[in-house]
């Protein structure tokens, strides 16, 4: 399965990356550029359950591809789940469903930062992905 645009983007970006800091500031800016969740969209009906951060998600589907957006209270969890939103955007159901999570943040550079805590966090936040694609 070849990548969304944004996420080779993501990969080339990341994989250029001389070192950790970098990579932490990238992951910082990629969290910035998200655009924000509306306040009527930050509602307990689209918090994601699982996370230790309050991270809020919606998916719409156009044209058999899903569109998602996120947004969280943490800076860091941001720029995570912003990676993550590169990988899945554009994708279908089906290929939501073959996402490889640890292998997409190996690829980064990024597992080191995946405490299991936040992990956890960014399968619960691919699960509701994938509940929402059905």
């Amino acid at each position: 399965m070849s990548l969304p645009a944004d996420a080779a983007a993501a990969l080339r970006i990341f994989q250029d990356a001389s070192g950790w800091e970098q990579r932490a500031r990238l992951l910082m800016q990629w969290g910035d550029r998200s655009p924000p969740l509306s306040d009527a969209d930050k509602c307990e009906a689209n918090l994601v359950n699982g996370c230790e951060s309050q991270v809020w998600l919606v998916g719409r589907l156009h044209d058999g591809h899903w569109q998602f957006s996120a947004s969280s209270d943490a800076r860091l969890i941001r720029g995570l789940v912003a990676l993550l939103l590169a990988r899945v955007n554009g994708l279908s159901a089906e290929d939501l469903r073959q996402v490889d999570l640890p292998d997409w943040f190996n690829q980064l550079g990024l597992s080191r930062q995946l405490s299991p805590s936040r992990s956890n966090g960014l399968n619960a936040v691919l699960k509701r992905m994938r509940e929402l694609a059905g």
